[in-house]
């Protein structure tokens, strides 16, 4: 939210396009190698602070498995995961340096696509809030129920990784207690 703010006021001229990424960036980078360095330092308070995170701390070691270092540069992006991949990074032996400079690149990558939109269309973005703020019995459902459509979507998507992942080990399994060389 804050990103679009800086993107409307960089479009009605209270703040400069450049300076508004750059320090964007720089904020997320800061709070990413935060994360990063809780889980580099302190790995059996995350274990006992996070217990009920356990699962997506899985799905994170698993994704950065997977993909490696694009997984760094697509977490931005992963609802319910945003602060757990750089502690998970952080817990592994993954190179600190190169994780800052991929974590670099990212974020202002990410602060570019999410200011860049809000600064061109600022204008119809304040003319749909002035809409909204006059026509507030309309614009409070509609927003209720994006928002919980949002929710709802990657609530779906991650039970579907999962799904994924138990038909996988469960396709594994099988196929090693039907594998006559096993025994």
């Amino acid at each position: 939210m804050g990103l679009v703010m800086g993107g409307i006021m960089s479009h009605t001229g209270d703040m400069q396009y450049c300076i508004t990424v750059f320090v964007a960036g720089l904020g997320g980078f800061t709070g990413d190698q935060i994360y990063f360095y809780i889980g580099r330092f302190n790995k059996g308070l995350i274990q006992r602070k996070l217990h009920g995170q356990r699962r997506k701390f899985a799905i994170a070691h698993l994704l950065l498995k997977k993909y490696g270092w694009p997984i760094i540069f697509v977490q931005r992006y992963m609802y319910g995961l945003r602060t757990v991949i750089p502690m998970s990074i952080g817990i592994t032996k993954y190179s600190a340096r190169k994780f800052a400079f991929i974590n670099l690149i990212s974020a202002w990558v990410w602060a570019t696509i999410t200011i860049t939109p809000a600064y061109i269309y600022g204008e119809e973005i304040l003319s749909l809030l002035a809409y909204a703020k006059e026509h507030w019995y309309f614009a409070l459902p509609i927003a209720g129920s994006f928002a919980y459509g949002v929710y709802a979507y990657f609530q779906k998507l991650e039970r579907r990784l999962l799904q994924r992942r138990n038909d996988r080990i469960s396709a594994i399994a099988t196929q090693k207690l039907s594998d006559p060389q096993e025994l």
